[in-house]
């Protein structure tokens, strides 16, 4: 049995150490709205008006510290943007609030761009290229893939001031 093609993953709830920092980044950096906030302990965040994309909360985590490599966890969580221009207006705004990245890949299917929060947890903010645009799968794969250096310069040109 597979899992049903319209299935989605909704959201992501994050611990983190300083809620006020944390949502410096998301909102003031990435720029998601509040949605919902719950006094120090806890915000949610969206694009678009839906409840929530990203929770923040420091229940079990406040002053708490990054894990340590090598242990599990979490790799990254990524963002979808919708258009080239839209990631590339994000990037403008890393550069702006000078968040460095970690890094930055063309995948083919996508356009990536890698960094940390202030907690120290990946983020991922791509964009999907039209299927059409896809490179044609090899033998036996799905869905091909690979992993090039992006054009930062090139994709930041793109970006328009709002």
């Amino acid at each position: 049995m597979t899992i049903d093609p319209r299935t989605r993953i909704g959201h992501v709830h994050l611990t983190v150490s300083d809620l006020d920092r944390a949502l410096s980044f998301y909102r003031d950096v990435l720029g998601f709205d509040i949605t919902a906030r719950y006094g120090a302990d806890a915000v949610f965040l969206s694009a678009g008006g839906y409840h929530h994309h990203i929770g923040l909360n420091t229940w079990q985590s406040r002053g708490g510290s990054p894990p340590a490599p090598g242990t599990t966890g979490l790799f990254h969580v990524a963002i979808r943007y919708p258009t080239r221009p839209t990631l590339a207006d994000a990037l403008r705004r890393l550069v702006e609030a000078r968040v460095p990245l970690e890094g930055a890949s063309d995948h083919g299917v996508s356009e990536a761009l890698y960094l940390a929060d202030p907690d120290g947890n990946g983020i991922e903010l791509y964009w999907d290229r039209p299927r059409d645009q896809w490179p044609q799968p090899q033998e036996g794969e799905k869905v091909h893939m690979y992993t090039r250096p992006l054009d930062v310069e090139a994709l930041l040109a793109e970006a328009v001031k709002a």
